[in-house]
């Protein structure tokens, strides 16, 4: 567990992180595929808006994926959808995936326009997306702010636990049952939430590792699927998560379960 908790991103045991050949189910990876592509068809870089987003046009290729990622069977209400957008403020996704890929170093914006790096450029020319796979995903895990898109009131950083989250979701699906195992294994975790007069300590850790964890980590890269419905007919809805493929061919544990 201490090696889990601590080691970095190349020296973590008892799971090998691979780079899967086939990536399209990914949102995150797709939506960089999308911008480097377009910087590359202009000599190495796309003309930011004023407010220092992404292009309109790209904004539009982005939003035009949905149907193709595993979660869009959910998507019922493109408005406040997390998945696609008018610009990049009302675009988590592809927000989130332009930040990762900052700060991976992929690209920066300089002088109004965000520019790829001649380095990534030339990974990309030489390997295709799969270069940046494993960068992104260790930026989203140990530099990526997992609060910098919700508004609670309460900031506990989930990342340190990710890996221990990720073994257990797998091998069981059910969110109830992964909290229980956080707090057993991680008791201390309660002591970080305030009273507060209309959720328990364990069900604002419940709503965090489901916000931050299951929806805005898994789901965006394409590892899982859950409904965002909490109930059907009045009843409520168990909060099951669908492993996709791309999870598996990731991540391997060799620990038992």
């Amino acid at each position: 567990m201490a090696n889990w908790l601590y080691a970095s991103f190349d020296e973590l045991q008892w799971v090998s992180i691979s780079t899967p050949d086939f990536l399209s189910p990914s949102p995150v990876m797709r939506y960089l595929g999308l911008i480097l592509d377009e910087a590359m068809a202009q000599e190495g870089s796309v003309k930011a808006t004023s407010k220092g987003n992404l292009p309109a046009k790209l904004v539009k290729q982005a939003s035009e994926l949905l149907p193709e990622f595993a979660v869009a069977q959910f998507e019922r209400d493109i408005s406040i959808s997390e998945f696609a957008g008018s610009n990049e403020d009302k675009f988590n996704a592809l927000h989130y995936t332009r930040v990762l890929a900052e700060i991976s170093d992929i690209i920066y914006r300089r002088s109004g326009r965000y520019h790829v790096k001649k380095s990534a450029q030339k990974q990309y020319q030489a390997l295709g997306i799969q270069a940046f796979f494993k960068p992104m995903l260790e930026a989203a895990i140990s530099k990526y702010n997992w609060g910098y898109l919700d508004s609670f009131e309460f900031d506990v950083d989930l990342r340190a636990f990710w890996l221990f989250m990720l073994w257990r979701i797998q091998s069981h699906n059910k969110v109830d049952q992964l909290v229980e195992e956080v707090m057993t294994a991680f008791p201390d975790l309660l002591q970080v939430f305030p009273a507060d007069d209309y959720f328990s300590p364990e069900r604002n850790l419940n709503r965090l590792i489901e916000s931050r964890f299951i929806k805005r980590f898994l789901q965006f890269w394409g590892f899982v699927t859950i409904d965002p419905r909490r109930y059907i007919n009045a009843e409520p809805l168990a909060r099951v998560v669908q492993v996709q493929p791309l999870l598996k061919q990731t991540f391997q544990f060799s620990i038992n379960t």
